[in-house]
């Protein structure tokens, strides 16, 4: 039995379900850019699988996924240091504590 698209398919929707999952049931902030990441992986293993199993001669969903690496990596830098601000300020990364906008 080979691996085939639909294999590629399930791992990427049930790595997509946790990620969202956890970025709309947790509370921690560092817990929840994870989650995000979660799911920027699993749209990447999405791409490339139909990238390789559709148009196997073009390199389309790899570039793809090199962006949303790229994307992923600037995401995490700017949202730890957006969280290390909060914590400073406010002792605390719990999403439900935060309320920065309001008076």
């Amino acid at each position: 039995m080979s691996v085939g698209l639909e294999h590629y398919l399930v791992l990427s929707a049930v790595l997509f379900s946790i990620g969202l999952y956890g970025a709309l049931a947790k509370k921690n902030a560092v817990v929840i850019l994870m989650c995000i990441e979660i799911m920027l992986n699993a749209v990447n293993i999405a791409m490339v699988a139909f990238s390789r199993y559709i148009v196997p001669t073009v390199l389309t969903g790899q570039i793809f996924a090199i962006f949303i690496i790229v994307v992923a990596a600037a995401e995490a830098a700017v949202g730890l240091a957006i969280v290390i601000s909060i914590y400073r300020n406010r002792e605390t990364i719990e999403s439900t504590d935060i309320d920065l906008m309001k008076w």
